[in-house]
């Protein structure tokens, strides 16, 4: 893929990028090779991360029977929270301190897999809780060196946690939502098994799917890696370098596999289509693991923390909750209309690739045609009603922009500078689609 304008660097931007590469298994029947894959890894003693939901799939029973076959002694923990807090991921490193183990598996979505990680690391290297977590809100220390070896086993589609070195959850004290990113983070081997996603509800494939797109558009619309400073050390690159060629061709057919196949896989499921969006997640992760996320993201992490009422359909809760999926969607087609602007092209590509009809379209409209495409497609699979769907209203939008402003990290990755004057525009512009 040649290099485009897009990629030219700029005065004192960076001039390499890094590939962060994750070690994956895909396909059917994949979860019955996982206790022979711990065996390779060295681990004896494996501390399996499971939610009791997940605890009672039959790839529970698979994943068990492969470990213990393999002669590892395992002990499974389950005291795990659905949107992870800073309470729950100390209280799994509690656990893992006390358990001696060798490795980790974990058997979930996204939240499983985070704890898990945050589980090794504070295990691994012991220190005060916020040390490792994203700046401004902590220290963003380095990890000091290797953690134990971690087998990702996502019983989910959307969060692509089995191909990051990020572990994102709530700090409660401060009704925020942030994270540890570090490469250190990343699984040794993620274990993708399509058969795990038949057992979904319609709202929870909905939710993952958009999810999805938005990993792999969001990282597809990052500020290049060439606008980003050049770091003094080239070690201290950050995992979200930007958008880059490595990157871009992961996220494209991300984007196009969800065009093809999420509504069906929510309205008139079939085996290739569970397979296709299991693909895709994995392809969104290597995507947005190397060039990181932006604007929807850093909302989300706002339409979470403060949610109120909102109890999801599909999800085994009845505490207020607004899942990640969705707490990104609602945010979506109202970025993506401002941020057209900086690169309508990509834009362009994106509402193709979801199915919008772009012929003949004048590029400065591309942002709202893909804005369009994915609100006809949020109706189609039940989705709801932008951030008024999820119990917010016009009064909250300052309190949400307060929540969102921190998260620099995510903001200072898009294509057009967002503060609290553009989050205001965008947190009212979300309020409804239809």
């Amino acid at each position: 893929m040649a290099l485009n304008p897009y990629f030219m660097p700029t005065d004192g931007g960076d001039t390499a990028f890094t590939v962060e590469a994750p070690k994956i298994k895909f396909g059917y029947g994949a979860l019955e090779e996982v206790g022979g894959d711990a065996k390779a890894l060295g681990m004896t003693r494996v501390a399996l991360f499971a939610d009791p939901k997940t605890a009672d799939l039959p790839g529970m029973e698979t994943l068990t029977a492969s470990l213990e076959a393999a002669g590892m002694h395992v002990t499974v923990y389950q005291d795990l929270e659905v949107e992870p807090t800073d309470r729950s991921f100390k209280a799994a490193a509690d656990f893992a301190a006390a358990g001696n183990f060798d490795g980790y598996v974990s058997f979930g979505g996204g939240s499983t897999m985070d704890t898990a990680k945050a589980a090794n690391l504070y295990a691994s290297y012991p220190d005060d809780f916020l040390a490792y977590v994203n700046a401004p809100i902590g220290a963003a220390k380095p990890v000091p060196g290797p953690l134990a070896p971690h087998i990702a086993c996502p019983t989910t589609f959307g969060t692509a946690s089995e191909c990051t070195g990020i572990a994102i959850f709530d700090l409660l004290e401060m009704e925020a939502k942030t994270g540890i990113a570090n490469a250190r983070l990343r699984p040794a081997l993620g274990v993708l098994d399509p058969s795990v996603l038949e057992s979904l509800p319609p709202p929870v494939i909905a939710a993952n799917g958009f999810d999805v797109f938005s990993h792999a558009f969001e990282s597809l619309t990052a500020r290049p890696y060439t606008q980003r400073p050049k770091a003094d050390d080239p070690q201290k690159r950050p995992l979200s370098q930007g958008a880059n060629p490595y990157s871009d061709l992961a996220c494209q057919e991300a984007i196009r596999l969800v065009g093809d196949h999420l509504v069906r896989a929510v309205n008139d499921p079939r085996k290739e289509d569970y397979e296709a969006l299991m693909f895709a997640g994995m392809l969104a992760g290597i995507g947005f693991g190397n060039a990181g996320c932006h604007v929807p993201h850093a909302m989300s992490y706002a339409v979470a923390g403060l949610v109120e009422d909102y109890v999801p359909e599909g999800w085994a809760t009845n505490e207020p909750m607004v899942p990640h999926g969705i707490s990104v969607i609602v945010n979506s087609p109202a970025v993506f209309r401002y941020t057209g602007k900086a690169c309508p092209e990509r834009h362009l590509m994106g509402a193709k690739a979801m199915g919008a009809d772009v012929k003949g379209l004048d590029p400065r409209k591309a942002g709202d045609a893909l804005a369009d495409r994915i609100i006809e497609m949020m109706k189609a699979t039940g989705m709801p009603n932008g951030l008024s769907g999820v119990g917010y209203g016009e009064a909250d939008v300052p309190r949400l922009v307060s929540k969102a402003a921190p998260q620099r990290r995510l903001l200072d990755n898009a294509p057009r500078p967002v503060h609290e004057a553009e989050l205001t525009d965008l947190f009212t512009g979300a309020l409804r689609y239809w």
